[in-house]
């Protein structure tokens, strides 16, 4: 019998608004962390995670096997946003050939620790690329289409930079 609780409908496939992913803890199948996950998104693929070891309840830690879970937010912003800035400057016909960014970040001491601060520097390669193309790509990742972004932008403070590297 299931006594959950259940609100959401299951969306329907191929909707565009809609996103799952199912998180399972991995610890209670004899795996080596005792805090390690696996999620299964709905794209069909899979990231593991792990917390951080904890040296004072080795039973409540992780191993260091995987990610952590905030890395991947911020991974997944690093993602969002890289694309955008990569998908704008290639619709304006640019030679992009490379692109990466770097994010740094500060979280709040208390808990919950949410990210305060964030810093992306955007690291771009192509030909004949100016410098104004790339920072408004970044602006208007920053400012309109990275979700990810925009919603940590709630918690944190958002700086940006860049180089460009003529190839």
């Amino acid at each position: 019998m299931d006594v959950g609780v259940h609100f959401a409908r299951h969306p329907r496939p191929g909707n565009p608004k809609t996103m799952e992913c199912t998180v399972s803890w991995t610890g209670d199948a004899g795996t080596r962390s005792a805090m390690g996950f696996v999620a299964e998104t709905g794209s069909g693929h899979v990231l593991m995670m792990d917390g951080a070891p904890d040296a004072a309840k080795p039973e409540n830690g992780g191993q260091n096997l995987a990610a952590r879970p905030m890395e991947t937010v911020l991974a997944g912003t690093g993602g969002c946003t890289a694309y955008d800035v990569v998908l704008i400057l290639k619709r304006g016909r640019h030679r992009v050939e490379r692109c990466s960014v770097k994010l740094t970040s500060e979280r709040a001491e208390k808990d919950p620790k949410v990210f305060t601060k964030i810093h992306m520097h955007f690291t771009v390669a192509g030909k004949g690329i100016p410098a104004s193309a790339v920072e408004r790509a970044i602006a208007l990742s920053h400012d309109t289409y990275c979700s990810a972004s925009i919603m940590l932008a709630k918690t944190a403070e958002i700086t940006t930079s860049f180089d460009l590297i003529e190839t």
